[in-house]
């Protein structure tokens, strides 16, 4: 058999180390990137091979590409894992802080499809799995620009998934709820570092620093592994699912899409005055 090959941005730590890990450990060959490549320095020791990757420079993503698919002449699974949480009030949100977000969190994605889609039509298959959230279907307040880079993902993808079906290509989402990683500290920096605040939100604030709502601060979070795990399922599957919800509180917080948005916003009206 034909050793299957995987490219997996954002590698450096958490779901993008776990998910590299996995694939090896199943013998894929396996290209972990990273912005800085000293950072996955433990990935090139265990046998990856390794690249300098920021998903939001084009140069950087058509050589990562190009360098997969000339040294092994096709390109089996791309795992678009590269993203992170910028927090805090739309209002007080700048709006070059906005476009960071999407840059990352939905424009890395499309740079990174647009390169590698061409080889898998030509193979006449592979495998594109889009790490999203239960944030990109269920939006809450604190998190609209995070929520909305999600959800933007969500839309692609699923127009994708259409698009691509007659070449053979499946296009994957991954929901994860909260999960044990490093994603927890970026986001508290985001609030503490942010903007000068308006005080108008001092209540949102405060539930976040209070509640530990993020990631790894949660009980309820999930390791990084039982996500990297699904992931490898949706890249060796024949037929995988559109979606993937990982973890107990991801599942039951889809549920709450069915009821009606005046009860979703009655319950944050609650949890305001709570706080």
């Amino acid at each position: 058999m034909r050793d299957k090959t995987v490219l997996i941005t954002g590698s450096s730590s958490g779901i993008g180390r776990a998910t590299a890990e996995a694939f090896l450990d199943e013998d894929w060959t396996v290209y972990a990137t990273a912005r800085d490549t000293e950072d996955i320095e433990a990935l090139a020791d265990a046998g990856c091979e390794t690249q300098e990757l920021d998903v939001t420079d084009a140069d950087d993503v058509e050589a990562a590409v190009d360098r997969v698919v000339e040294e092994e002449s096709r390109i089996d699974c791309l795992v678009n894992n590269a993203g992170y949480g910028q927090f805090g009030p739309l209002e007080e949100v700048p709006v070059e802080d906005l476009h960071a977000q999407f840059d990352v969190n939905v424009y890395g994605p499309h740079r990174l499809a647009r390169a590698a889609l061409p080889h898998m039509r030509e193979q006449g298959e592979g495998t594109i799995v889009n790490l999203s959230s239960v944030a990109g279907r269920v939006a809450t307040p604190g998190m609209g620009a995070y929520c909305g880079s999600k959800f933007a993902l969500e839309g692609m993808s699923d127009a994708l998934r259409a698009e691509v079906d007659t070449h053979d290509v499946d296009v994957v989402l991954v929901e994860p709820g909260p999960v044990s990683t490093n994603f927890d500290d970026r986001a508290s920096d985001e609030l503490d570092d942010g903007p000068e605040r308006t005080g108008a939100y001092d209540s949102l604030y405060e539930f976040y620093e209070e509640q530990e709502t993020f990631g790894g601060a949660s009980a309820l979070a999930i390791d990084p592994e039982k996500v990297a795990n699904v992931v490898l399922e949706a890249a060796c599957s024949p037929d995988p699912d559109p979606r993937y919800p990982v973890g107990r509180v991801a599942k039951l917080t889809l549920l709450a899409r069915y009821a009606p948005d005046r009860i979703r916003d009655g319950v944050f009206r609650l949890m305001n005055k709570l706080v």
